[in-house]
């Protein structure tokens, strides 16, 4: 009972000593070995680009004190080194912290799988901005061949959930930046979404910054955009409807006043219900007319 207690007080690593874990050699794809750190190289198919430095720091000082309690994930090569699938971030702290060997699962993978469980296992974190969601979704769909129903089953979210970060990819870059940034939330994206105009995403994505709106805020006025995008639209085909008709009944006026020889006018309503007036002057004005109709 002393030696557990003992062990638990030195972290993770002072537990899989005392398992006899074998270094270096990897017995079994279940179990948890340490290998050394300088037998591990990058991951090239790592989503993620951007570490915090201050957090890095906090996190080496972490496994200074506990060990690294969750072991990286690696796959191993056949030149004897390992590939890291997940777990760069504990990693590169543990490295800051000066260890020499981190608590691994070793996995067989080959580059679309590894690429796969890195994205995927990078999805589920809960510090990645909207966007590097959104490129993780993008590059299963690409590099794995998924559809996004497949994607939705890997990952175990909703289609939705999965073609709504997809759509953030079509934003202005400006705005994807602010998402990185974390200058503009998912919520505010979602509502910029709605509107097809770049110069009035950009517009409103300033306006967000400078004003600290809502989401509701910025809901409502993309609405009003929207909705009167939709009146000036129906105006303006509302004035050529009205252009064309005006053009086309003034073509018949003309034809009409000259086979009939006299200054023929239209009466019409909104409904397009209406008559045509012809005029006469005399009895034998009248009577030339109808003979003018009896032709026909």
């Amino acid at each position: 009972m002393s030696a557990r207690k003992n062990a638990l007080g030195r972290g993770l690593g002072a537990l899989i000593e005392e398992a006899n874990v074998t270094k270096e050699v990897v017995q079994s794809v279940e179990a948890i070995n340490e290998i050394e750190l300088s037998l591990i190289d990058v991951n090239p198919f790592q989503p993620r680009k951007n570490f915090n430095d201050e957090e890095l720091q906090e996190l080496a000082i972490s496994i200074k004190q506990l060990g690294v309690v969750q072991p990286v994930t690696l796959r191993k090569l056949d030149n004897g080194r390992y590939q890291l699938i997940a777990g760069e971030r504990r990693v590169r702290a543990a490295k800051i912290a000066k260890l020499e060997f981190i608590p691994s699962y070793v996995r067989l993978a080959d580059d679309q799988g590894m690429l796969e469980m890195a994205l995927v296992e990078n999805i589920h974190r809960t510090d990645l901005n909207a966007i590097e969601v959104a490129f993780s979704y993008q590059r299963l769909i690409d590099e794995c061949n998924l559809t996004q129903e497949s994607v939705s089953d890997r990952v175990g979210k909703k289609r939705s959930t999965i073609a709504n970060y997809l759509r953030l990819l079509k934003l202005p870059a400006e705005l994807q930046l602010g998402l990185r940034e974390e200058k503009l939330s998912m919520g505010h994206a979602k509502a910029l979404i709605t509107l097809d105009d770049a110069d009035k995403q950009v517009d409103i994505f300033h306006k967000i910054v400078n004003r600290n709106l809502s989401v509701r805020e910025v809901e409502d006025l993309v609405r009003k955009l929207v909705d009167g995008s939709k009146s000036d639209s129906k105006k303006k085909n509302d004035i050529t409807d009205n252009s064309k008709t005006s053009r086309d009944y003034d073509e018949l006026q003309q034809h009409l006043s000259k086979y009939f020889d006299c200054p023929v006018d239209f009466k019409r309503n909104s409904k397009g219900e209406g008559k045509i007036i012809i005029p006469f002057k005399t009895d034998e004005d009248l009577e030339r007319i109808v003979s003018v109709l009896d032709k026909k």
